[in-house]
């Protein structure tokens, strides 16, 4: 009796956290740019000063970039 061969297993493929996707992207200088938090909420009690410098958006933290890129690759 002659054995199959055995197929290699694909590779399986991590899908694009597609929530994710919309909210941040990657510069041109290949940082991760994202939106600050705390903008909408409470926002009567923000300075406008404060309230200023949250609409601009930011470049992700270097602690948390290994995780937030496996969040986008797909």
């Amino acid at each position: 009796m002659i054995a199959k061969a055995k197929k290699p297993k694909a590779k399986i493929k991590m899908k694009t956290k597609k929530t994710f996707a919309k909210r941040s992207k990657i510069s041109g200088s290949g940082k991760l740019v994202v939106h600050h938090n705390y903008v909408s909420h409470f926002a009567a009690n923000k300075s406008h000063k404060q309230k200023m410098h949250l609409a601009k958006s930011t470049t992700a933290h270097s602690s948390d970039f290994k995780r937030d890129k496996q969040l986008l690759q797909g």
